[in-house]
């Protein structure tokens, strides 16, 4: 074991933090035997050194993001041993309040900001955190412990890449227990070691004996002292190993031997370090054993506590899904008093808000200087300057997941991805991480951050750069889904996106960025969920979204000559969705038309028709009736993109035949 300069005090505390650790795993596993854990037990047995010896250096304002081996790591930044047995027998004393288990536990009190049970994420947030501490100056680290198998995931790329060149205040800690899952380490890796990939991102990296905590925490130190002075990120590789089973239950030996587990067993981290302290006459044989006998009796003390503790109530369980409401005042109906286009309207609402608020910053590709690539950003980088308007490498699964993590830490960032397309390679991190963070953490993380990108078919883009994903978006819970049709509804619902702290994507149509339409002059809000009347009519209700709107209204004007009233209603956003404001309308006309550029099978369509007959069945003279973009993939050829299009002469078309029946 390596030599250490501790005191006392200081060496005893790593004692009693490992065997904290051990002896609550231990409890854990007994328990799993009992049925009192419910789910997966992944235990940290064997690995206790790492999470000790990086967590000494850390206080509760630094940022530990982990993967779904983080019992150890929650106990090391503070998390009590009552709070995680709790949470594993998923009481509401846990410290997820019984809503994560073994894998997704949660105690921003003490900055432990979870752990996921997809692997790779807590990289990219922990590299959040460092941005955050670094816009905001609060002199925080961001940490990641994650396994060997993260090396091999995009995520481990993308976010290392990023610290680095942002110089981010940022830890990586690789344990590498030599199997992700049950594949070898030996076996997934083409370059052997972790340690020496820094190099190709940077930055410094050691490989540590992941068993000796006095190695860990002299590396971890340095490194922990280089991030909060400005000198940037570490990766540490902790070779270690794991002494019982992936989790609890689950058969150990078709992929290894018992007797490559026994020969291990020997080079017990909490053993060495015993032994040190005995060796060194840092402490007695009976001064140990009192130690050892005091966290016996704090775990025995916090099972039968936990196991005492009552489970969450049922009716809580959809609460925390979404941040509490805003309030906001109604905007007075001669407010609007300058015409300005679409994408002029948003820039001067981003604009406000960055103003107001330090904690917003935009990352993207091209936003910085050149403004974006449809000038969403235009001036921005001159008046608040890089870290604030921050160009990004092509990483979207990267700086998203890092937005994540900014957010979880105080900063509200805003992702500018282009297009809608672009963005699909970070789909996992926008809903397994983003979407459910407020509702794993019970509400105690929130997760303000702004999504926007254009969507929709034009210009001959074809298929990569045409998608329509807002029905995809909209089915998931946590998220709200924003589609404007007009510079009016853009400003007011990009004010309310960048004040309220639930995650938003806001969907813009690229054929709508330069149109124009009359704004207020200063800041106001446009609630989610409140649709627009955008005309009113008795005969026909047609629901219409973003450039539908426009292609319905002249359909309108062209009917409304036939002596056909219709109402035209934009719901704005489609999470949450307005259906009250349709079924008034529909009481009154007795018909609905549903016009929508995306595709007609499970979209926002369905959505509302189901809806519509399920609630306003009595009211309906006629079928309820879509029209949707063809279901393909969008072509590039003038003649074909015209054709998997609703234009105005189907639309036209389709209100009369439904008025007809």
């Amino acid at each position: 074991m390596s030599r250490s300069s501790l005191d006392h005090e200081s060496l005893l505390q790593l004692y009693r933090s490992m065997l904290r650790i051990r002896l609550c795993e231990e409890q854990l596993a007994k328990s799993h035997q009992r049925g009192l854990v419910h789910g997966a037990c992944h235990t940290y047995v064997g690995q206790e050194a790492i999470a000790v010896g990086v967590c000494a250096h850390l206080d509760k304002n630094d940022a530990v993001f982990s993967t779904h081996r983080g019992h150890g790591h929650a106990l090391a930044k503070g998390v009590t041993p009552e709070e995680l047995i709790a949470e594993l027998y998923g009481r509401a004393t846990g410290c997820s309040r019984g809503r994560g288990g073994s894998m997704h536990l949660f105690s921003p009190e003490v900055g432990m900001m979870g752990t996921s049970g997809i692997v790779g994420p807590c990289i990219l947030q922990a590299a959040g955190a460092g941005y955050s501490s670094k816009l905001l100056k609060n002199g925080a680290v961001g940490v990641a412990f994650f396994g060997d198998g993260a090396v091999n995931n995009g995520a481990f790329h993308e976010g290392l890449n990023l610290a680095s060149i942002w110089k981010l205040p940022a830890l990586f800690v690789c344990e590498n227990n030599q199997f992700a899952t049950e594949v070898p380490f030996s076996y997934s890796a083409g370059n052997p070691t972790v340690a020496s990939r820094a190099a190709s991102y940077g930055m410094p990296g050691a490989e540590l004996d992941g068993n000796d905590v006095l190695a860990i925490r002299a590396a971890a130190g340095e490194a922990i002292a280089r991030a909060r002075s400005g000198g940037g990120p570490t990766l540490l590789e902790c070779k270690t190993y794991r002494t019982r089973p992936h989790a609890e239950g689950m058969g150990d030996f078709t992929y290894r031997t018992r007797e490559d587990v026994e020969a291990w067993k020997p080079r017990c981290p909490i053993k060495r370090l015993r032994e040190h302290l005995l060796a060194e006459k840092v402490a007695s044989e009976k001064e140990l054993a009192g130690i050892e006998e005091q966290m016996q009796s704090e775990i025995l003390a916090a099972h039968a506590a936990a196991e005492k503790s009552a489970p969450p109530k049922a009716s809580e369980a959809a609460t925390h899904v979404y941040s509490e409401p805003r309030q906001v005042p109604a905007v007075p109906a001669n407010a609007a008093t300058r015409e300005t286009t679409y994408m002029q309207a948003t820039l001067d609402a981003i604009a406000y808000e960055m103003e107001k608020n330090p904690a917003i910053f935009v990352l993207g590709e091209g936003i910085g200087k050149r403004g974006g690539n449809f000038r969403t950003t235009f001036g921005l980088y001159d008046r608040f300057g890089p870290d604030r308007l921050c160009d990004t490498p092509i990483a979207e699964r990267g700086f998203v997941g890092l937005g994540g993590g900014a957010a979880m830490t105080g900063a509200r960032p805003v992702i500018d991805f282009m297009f809608a397309d672009f963005v699909l390679d970070s789909v996992g991190e926008i809903i397994n991480q983003i979407a459910k963070i407020q509702y794993m953490s019970d509400g105690r993380i929130k997760m303000p951050i702004l999504l926007r990108g254009c969507i929709g078919i034009g210009h001959s883009a074809a298929t990569h750069h045409s998608g329509n994903y807002y029905p995809m978006y909209a089915h998931f819970p946590g998220l709200r889904v924003v589609v404007p049709s007009n510079a009016y509804d853009a400003k007011g619902l990009l004010h309310h996106a960048l004040r309220v702290d639930d995650p938003v994507l806001f969907l813009e149509h690229r054929e709508l960025l330069s149109t124009k339409s009359m704004v207020p002059e200063g800041d106001y809000e446009i609630p989610f969920g409140q649709a627009a009347i955008v005309r009113e009519g008795t005969d026909v209700t047609v629901v219409a979204l973003a450039l539908m709107v426009h292609h319905a209204q002249k359909a309108c004007d062209i009917l409304a000559k036939e002596g056909v009233s219709v109402e035209l209603i934009d719901p704005r956003t489609v999470a949450p969705l307005d259906v009250d404001t349709i079924l008034k309308s529909v009481a009154k006309t007795g018909r609905l038309l549903i016009v929508d550029e995306a595709f007609g099978p499970y979209g926002i369509g369905a959505e509302i028709a189901a809806q519509a007959s399920d609630r306003g069945f009595d009211d309906l003279d006629a079928p309820i009736r879509r029209l949707n973009g063809v279901h393909t993939p969008t072509p590039y050829s003038p003649s074909l993109e015209a054709a998997v299009v609703p234009n105005l002469e189907s639309i036209t078309q389709a209100i009369r035949d439904l008025v007809a029946e």
